[in-house]
């Protein structure tokens, strides 16, 4: 019996390493199609939303050093695309994933619902931020390199699946972009792979700090102190 348990887990581990992503990094399908033409309900959202908020904080902010991002405000396409990826096991997230499953938040409608609630959420004004040491050579390779998907001002583009980056903390930043650059993160956009493939760790942590200091406009921002009222 004991090994019967210790080879289904190490079968396990061996899908969340290795299965490679069933389709192209934006083609969609899935949880993913599903879920974008359903009608969100809030109530649910916030139901939803508690299980997310072991990590990711009630107000949807994460931690500044990195270890969960800032969720909040993000793009809703953004939000039902990286999750439906963690739950078809395109995107490894090891620590996410069992929180993730439709066991413990539901089926598509669920992530319609949380993903809508989560975009609506204040953002953080005080995202982590780098070590300010090298911001003109940062702002120089954001312009020649990031501009064309994620805009001047980091503001993605939703109906591409491009993120909203600005806001976000330093180190999550840094980590994923590391990742992307690497091959680790297998859902990653391939253009952006090849965009930032001969990009040195100087150059990175340049440009992330950079990224990491570009505000939301004050319409989005919560203020320091700020407590998700739908928790009180």
């Amino acid at each position: 019996m004991q090994k019967r348990s210790l080879l289904k887990t190490a079968l396990l581990a061996a899908t969340l390493l290795f299965s490679g992503p069933a389709l192209a990094w934006n083609e969609g399908g899935g949880e993913q199609d599903e879920a974008e033409h359903l009608t969100p309900n809030h109530e649910n959202g916030i139901e939803v939303y508690e299980v997310c908020s072991a990590c990711h904080m009630l107000e949807g902010w994460g931690t500044t050093d990195g270890t969960f991002p800032q969720l909040a405000g993000q793009h809703r396409s953004v939000l039902i695309k990286q999750l439906a990826d963690i739950r078809a096991l395109n995107r490894d997230n090891p620590t996410m994933y069992p929180f993730a499953l439709p066991s413990e938040i539901g089926g598509p409608q669920s992530i319609m619902d949380v993903t809508e609630y989560i975009s609506k959420l204040p953002m953080n004004p005080e995202n982590g931020v780098g070590p300010g040491t090298n911001l003109a050579h940062g702002e120089k390779l954001y312009k020649e390199n990031c501009v064309r998907c994620h805009g001047d001002r980091g503001q993605g583009m939703p109906d591409k699946y491009y993120p909203l980056i600005q806001g976000q903390h330093y180190k999550y930043l840094l980590r994923q972009f590391e990742w992307i650059r690497d091959g680790k993160r297998r859902n990653a956009n391939p253009d952006m792979v090849k965009q930032i493939n001969g990009f040195s760790q100087e150059d990175m942590v340049a440009v992330v700090d950079y990224v990491s200091r570009l505000k939301p406009p004050k319409e989005k921002l919560g203020v320091v102190g700020w407590t998700n009222p739908d928790y009180d």
